[in-house]
């Protein structure tokens, strides 16, 4: 599917569109540049899985863990990261068996490690805010 947005909080809303979709170990897999939407988009995904609170970005942290949902939501930050053998060494399969959501930024960067995952690649419009959303393996989107 694809979805033009025009604001950060249209995209949040094809995130939270998305979360209704999803079961346990589902794993989301972002690409788009550095200020593409990607935090804005799991945002709309923890809301969507009726997580209170805030949603941050986990660039420092590499993943940040919400709960209270209908399902977690593990948030992780590929950027630092060099190889899918470091994914495995911060516990990627045990984050896999504990049942939640899985949202991967700079999923390329691991990208062998993320067979099945739902591909959400994010693009800028021509506008400031505009945002092309493409997000293909999903089910019943």
């Amino acid at each position: 599917m694809k979805y033009h947005t025009y604001s950060e909080m249209e995209t949040e809303k094809v995130g939270e569109k998305l979360a209704h979709t999803l079961s346990p170990g589902t794993v989301i897999a972002f690409t788009g540049d550095l200020g593409a939407g990607k935090t804005a988009f799991t945002r709309g995904l923890a809301r969507g899985l009726g997580i209170p609170g805030r949603v941050t970005s986990p660039t420092f942290t590499i993943v940040n863990e919400y709960e209270g949902g209908r399902l977690p939501l593990f948030h992780f930050d590929m950027y630092r990261l060099s190889s899918s053998e470091e994914l495995f060494d911060i516990g990627w399969e045990d984050y896999l068996r504990r049942g939640g959501v899985c949202a991967v930024e700079w999923s390329e960067r691991v990208h062998d490690a993320l067979e099945g995952a739902i591909t959400v690649n994010i693009s800028r419009g021509d506008g400031e805010y505009d945002r092309i959303i493409t997000i293909t393996g999903e089910e019943g989107l």
